[in-house]
């Protein structure tokens, strides 16, 4: 055979080849791309620079508080730097999933919204609720500020959705002169002590009792406070995660005595060490009793668990 048959043969065998290559290869399906770009190769967070994180599914498995943006709704701080003082104005809107704000709220606990204040060292607690305009478009309120980084948590139920609790930091300028929540189970407050039963227990319910004197003597003439005798609040100290608490109980269901007991039910999703904040009214005076307390079997501190803690007085708005 010459050379130029001899050429023609080779190349028809080539073309036999990679025809038979191709077919199984079509047969066989494309080959997958790589792991990273078949999932974008990025973060939940593909936004701009500077947006809040998106939700993911597992968001609601977190503790509430920690986000400030969750299924479709989004805090906005109208100024995310202010002064520090007594009555700084502060002003809000939560944005819905149409990027607009929203204006229907099922009232929960009495009000449309609460608002929780707290500096990150876990001082300077407040509960307060807004105004919403009459466009229904921005929330307002005034606070009690001291130089430092807060948190500030709008707890609330758009209509329609279910309930949710999103935080946003708040810078607030001057000279910080940090503090600490001591550990306690025993709270002064304007002539009153109030007295923590029961523990953390992670991963559970945990039943609270707490029980307000005056002057020695039980005081048994509590006065409904968003439709209990008392509202905890439980933050977790390091990242303020926001807890939900349950009381047991309704003023006027004919079983749920006004004091000296109040009973919550709490749970904690990790071991450490958790800020307890209880709003009581009495006199017509909204006041608040401040603990700190670690989870079951962890050690509180050298000062010990019975060193009184914070306390403030902070009539509701």
């Amino acid at each position: 055979m010459n050379t130029p048959v001899k050429i023609a043969a080779f190349a028809a065998g080539l073309a036999a080849v990679f025809s038979i290559s191709f077919a199984a290869g079509n047969a066989a399906g494309p080959i997958s791309a790589p792991e990273a770009a078949a999932h974008g190769g990025g973060t939940h967070n593909d936004g701009a620079a500077g947006a809040p994180p998106r939700s993911t599914p597992d968001d609601a498995d977190l503790p509430g508080g920690l986000m400030v943006s969750q299924s479709g709704h989004t805090l906005a701080l109208a100024e995310a730097t202010t002064r520090a003082g007594r009555n700084v104005p502060v002003a809000f809107a939560i944005d819905g999933p149409d990027g607009g704000p929203v204006s229907g709220y099922t009232t929960t606990h009495d009000k449309k919204l609460h608002l929780i204040a707290v500096r990150r060292d876990l001082s300077g607690f407040q509960h307060v609720h807004p105004d919403l305009s009459l466009d229904g478009a921005t929330w307002s309120t005034s606070l009690d500020l001291t130089p430092g980084e807060w948190r500030v948590f709008a707890d609330f139920t758009a209509e329609g959705s279910d309930a949710l609790t999103l935080g946003a930091d708040l810078s607030v300028a001057g000279r910080y002169q940090p503090t600490s929540l001591e550990p306690s189970r025993t709270a002064q407050v304007d002539g009153y002590t109030v007295t923590l039963a029961g523990e953390l227990r992670p991963g559970g319910d945990s039943r609270l009792t707490l029980s307000v004197s005056q002057d020695g003597e039980p005081v048994t003439d509590l006065e409904p406070y968003l439709s209990a005798y008392g509202h905890l609040v439980a933050l977790r100290d390091g990242d303020l995660a926001y807890l939900h608490v349950h009381p047991d109980g309704t003023p006027g269901d004919g079983t749920t005595e006004p004091g000296p007991d109040v009973v919550f039910y709490a749970s904690v999703p990790s071991p450490g060490r958790y800020g307890l904040f209880l709003n009581f009214q009495h006199d017509g005076v909204v006041r608040t009793a401040e603990f700190m307390v670690g989870t079951r079997g962890q050690a509180q501190s050298s000062a010990g668990a019975d060193e009184p803690g914070h306390s403030s007085d902070h009539s509701d708005q």
